[in-house]
């Protein structure tokens, strides 16, 4: 943005742009270079003064320096509805003696009086409107989005939305603990049957030596048939576990 140039001070920029957000102060600056081979004594009046805060608002440029002022906006409660701002700045500027300090500066020497010059400039405000952030989204809404992954290797990895890979981790979770249980319920049958099979061969041994007592070494109908019944039950068992 282009400046303006007094008899004493150059001036930039030729007016004051604010960034403009509703309970957002905000602040800009200008450059006053001197430009004179003398010390030169400056002041900063605005038309709204409970609105903007100047500093410095008034000083001492030394020759071929340049002294930068920071305006800051106070925060606005509303915008205006054609965002056009009527406050104005004035930039006033006389000769001082060399060697003087901001200290020594009064108003009285910005009064205007014959023979004396008394430089002045002014400059507008404008607003300049900020682009308004977007929204964060609910909670639904980021519960419905699909992460983003990376492409990596030439190989774009698929989305999938937030509550299916934690289902699926529950599901994976559960699989190892079901499998567990199974497997040692079929260890409990299979030493239930062993022990069976075990008990039943005891009694099958009884059995066997009785009926050699009562039948001098031969086998009774009933031992064939224990026999027989004890294969069923055993091949039954075995085959079930």
């Amino acid at each position: 943005m282009s400046g303006g140039s007094g008899t004493f001070l150059e001036i930039q920029p030729s007016e004051l742009a604010f960034p403009f957000e509703i309970m957002r102060q905000s602040s800009c600056s200008m450059q006053l270079t001197n430009k004179t081979d003398h010390y030169v004594a400056f002041k900063v009046k605005t038309t709204n003064p409970k609105q903007y805060c100047v500093r410095p608002n008034i000083g001492v440029v030394l020759p071929g320096s340049t002294c930068d002022v920071t305006v800051t906006m106070q925060a606005q409660k509303a915008s205006p509805s054609d965002m056009q701002c009527k406050d104005k700045f004035l930039v006033q500027s006389v000769v001082a003696e060399n060697g003087a300090t901001a200290q020594e500066i009064n108003a009285a020497m910005f009064n205007k009086e014959p023979g004396k010059v008394v430089d002045e400039f002014k400059l507008r405000v404008v607003y300049v409107p900020t682009t308004t952030p977007n929204p964060i989204p609910e909670e639904s809404e980021l519960g419905a989005s699909a992460p983003s992954y990376s492409q990596e290797n030439g190989i774009s990895h698929s989305t999938m939305p937030l509550s299916v890979s934690r289902s699926s981790a529950e599901t994976t979770k559960e699989k190892p603990s079901e499998a567990t249980s199974v497997i040692s319920k079929l260890t409990e049958e299979k030493m239930s049957a062993i022990q069976q099979n075990q008990k039943l061969r005891q009694e099958l041994e009884l059995l066997r030596k009785e009926s050699s007592k009562t039948s001098g070494g031969g086998f009774s109908i009933t031992f064939l048939f224990v026999v027989g019944l004890l294969g069923i039950i055993v091949g039954y068992i075995l085959k079930r576990t």
